[in-house]
């Protein structure tokens, strides 16, 4: 029995409080809990009908679950109660705890240590609805109903207990095990509930709502979990419209924002992210009937050449193929269909074969027999009220035949929401079909699918370099030279330079690193915004000059060796973040990084096969090919170095602050790359 049980599947209630634990009491009674059910109020005789007890001293033992639903002030007296005598669980309803500012956050400290060891739900959270085993720890009506002895489903956890709701009012067919919300996570968060919802065999697919993590490592043990029992995992994370970090000392705090962040985590972890409740709702169907798919290519039939193109045009910009068919897979197409009909992925196999369910099948099953990943019909029901439906559940019933013979995923998807209802949706899936609504949001259902399928296949990540934080203290920011000096003791590969002071010759160094050469003003954090660089000076009287206005501006020079025949630009940059650890920003390099906002984020560490998926996601990564007469950029030496910036970044995870290469210049294939800027700033820790 885990920690959890008693909570999830509880054989006995006690629900305490007025109008919020007699609607608890209510659901559990309408849902059809078989256990004990113990109301208490201290000015009632009875609640629903049942025997009221003036107080949880005088239950008949120690409730399973406890639901409490008084005020603040009487809730923290209450758990300790509870705790004391030995309840199994605990859910609070009551709000006005840590959301609220200091004194919630002292209320709630309060509210944790009444708990102790037993497990708290909330507050401010409306509890859970379990729809196996017929349990409602709910204060609101639901739109769920019991799955039966034998149903499976997805699990659901909200932070949001409206949102919650909204979900259990759901008209898409999606079989629901579990919704549970979680509210402050005080003690018992998302994670723990997520690792003991994933054990149950009847669980398919777990859904995430998520506001703020409770914890990083909690989920990543949730995506441990997950892969292990071949249980995917779709989060939609708020909070991607929140303003990106100020810029501090360096390019990459401006572009690295805290939902690049987030993408990156669960790109690394294999959970997959969506952007709206709708899309979190079609992933989980397709999840549940047909689990992460193989691959991203997808077939699309239908009987209209409207529809055919809808459908080509959605899928552009996205990683779904519609794969070409080869003469072998559409001549027996053609053979059915006739000379008229232009046989190609998306199909628009025509009205001439409507209603013949011998042609539809045969058609159906030679596309089926192709071997995508997915195989998508197109089809839009009539309306019950006013229309015969005869000829769809032909098309239906060749489908599912097709699908069954060739042993091949299969979805239905309706262009427009409402022609497709709840009960055909459910009979889709008793046919195991997946019933999808809305071409954008089956489109992107079916991508996270084949994310996952993607993420499963890999190698299983490493724990985050989650590392103390040194913000707050003193820091060092060590000058472009330092910090180049810095970075080349990890074989970084940094141009020939000089620190210069104006007793010094800049001409006589210039001449002994050679032509051309660089002269850059130190101590100044954005060189070029402030035109305190000066490039390509090709002989003395150049570098008199450049030296001359330079003093103006600092009294510490750099001089080194101008990079020759370089073909891109990268900005390779780290910050450290409270939860992630230290992130890894790889952008286009130069001074529009932030205006082309062209970047990927890693989280350290990472291996090379990371960096070589992040670079070929930059829009300049077709620079490394070579691109309108250039010579291809060196790849290899692009990953290389980048391995050896995480490698200087993992050896000082406890003072790194911020380092901003910029740029990283890649040379043509087989010349390297060389760093051409360095920023650093590194915190002073009393333990290093």
């Amino acid at each position: 029995m885990t920690r959890l049980q008693s909570l999830l599947n509880p054989r006995s209630i006690a629900a305490i409080g007025g109008k919020e634990a007699a609607e608890v009491i209510a659901q559990a009674m309408k849902m059809g809990f078989a256990g004990d059910i113990w109301p208490v109020h201290p000015g009632r005789d009875e609640v629903c009908g049942l025997k009221a007890f003036y107080s949880v001293s005088n239950l008949p033992s120690a409730p399973d679950v406890a639901y409490v639903a008084v005020n603040r002030q009487r809730t923290i007296g209450i758990v300790a109660d509870l705790a004391n005598m030995g309840a199994g669980a605990v859910i609070c309803y009551a709000s006005g705890f840590g959301e609220t500012g200091a004194l919630g956050e002292d209320l709630q400290s309060a509210l944790i240590d009444a708990a102790g060891d037993m497990p708290l739900i909330g507050p401010n959270c409306y509890g859970l609805l379990n729809y196996v085993d017929r349990v409602a720890l709910w204060p609101d009506q639901h739109g769920g109903k019991s799955l039966g002895d034998d149903g499976t489903g997805v699990a659901i956890i909200a932070q949001s207990s409206n949102i919650a709701i909204n979900l259990t009012m759901q008209r898409r067919g999606l079989p629901i095990a579990y919704i549970l919300t979680v509210g402050n996570q005080a003690q018992t968060g998302m994670c723990e509930l997520a690792l003991d919802l994933l054990d149950d065999p009847r669980v398919t697919a777990l859904g995430l709502h998520i506001e703020g993590f409770d914890s990083v490592v909690g989920m990543e043990a949730v995506a441990r979990k997950s892969r292990m029992l071949k249980k995917p995992v779709v989060a939609m994370k708020v909070g991607r419209s929140q303003a990106a970090q100020k810029a501090t000392f360096t390019h990459t705090a401006s572009i690295s924002g805290q939902d690049n962040a987030v993408d990156a985590f669960f790109r690394r972890i294999g959970i997959a992210r969506v952007f709206s409740l709708p899309a979190l709702l079609e992933t989980l169907k397709l999840l549940h009937v047909s689990g992460p798919l193989d691959g991203y290519s997808i077939s699309s039939l239908s009987c209209s050449g409207g529809e055919a193109g809808l459908m080509a045009d959605a899928i552009e910009g996205k990683k779904l193929c519609f794969r070409e068919l080869t003469d072998d897979e559409i001549n027996p197409v053609q053979a059915i269909l006739g000379p008229l009909v232009a046989v190609s992925n998306p199909l628009d196999y025509h009205t001439y074969i409507w209603g013949k369910r011998e042609k539809i099948e045969a058609t159906f099953s030679a596309m089926s027999s192709a071997g995508f990943d997915l195989n998508c019909l197109i089809l839009d029901f009539p309306r019950e009220d006013r229309c015969i439906g005869d000829g769809w559940q032909i098309t239906i019933d060749a489908f599912e035949a097709a699908s069954l013979a060739n042993s091949a995923k299969a979805c239905v998807i309706s262009t427009l929401h409402e022609n497709l209802n709840e009960e055909c949706g459910m009979e889709l899936i008793n046919r195991g079909i997946t019933p999808l609504v809305g071409v954008d949001e089956a489109l992107i259902a079916i991508e996270v699918a084949a994310d996952i399928g993607k993420a499963w296949k890999a190698s299983l990540f490493e724990p985050l370099a989650i590392c103390d934080s040194s913000s707050g203290q003193q820091v060092d920011c060590p000058d472009e030279a330092e910090a180049k000096s810095i970075l080349s003791e990890f074989g970084i590969t940094v141009p020939n330079g000089q620190r210069l002071s104006p007793a010094e010759n800049a001409i006589s160094a210039a001449n002994e690193i050679g032509y051309p050469v660089v002269l850059k003003a130190l101590g100044l954090a954005h060189k070029s915004e402030q035109k305190a660089v000066r490039l390509n000076l090709a002989n003395a009287s150049d570098v008199a000059d450049a030296a001359r206005d330079l003093y103006c501006v600092s009294n510490s020079l750099y001089l080194e060796k101008m990079v020759a025949e370089p073909v891109m630009e990268l900005l390779i940059g780290i910050i450290r973040d409270k939860q992630f650890g230290l992130l890894m920003t790889i952008a286009t390099g130069g001074i529009m990084v932030e205006v082309f906002n062209d970047a990927q984020t890693l989280l350290l560490p990472f291996g090379r096969s990371e960096i070589e998926q992040a670079l070929r996601r930059l829009k300049s990564t077709r620079l490394f090919d070579g691109f309108r007469g250039q010579p291809p950029a060196d790849f290899s030496a692009a990953v290389n170095s980048i391995m050896l910036i995480q490698k200087f970044a993992l050896a000082n995870r406890h003072r790194l602050q911020e380092l901003d290469i910029n740029p990283l210049i890649i040379c043509a294939n087989g010349h390297g790359a060389i760093a051409a800027d360095a920023l650093m700033v590194l915190g002073r820790i009393d333990h290093e």
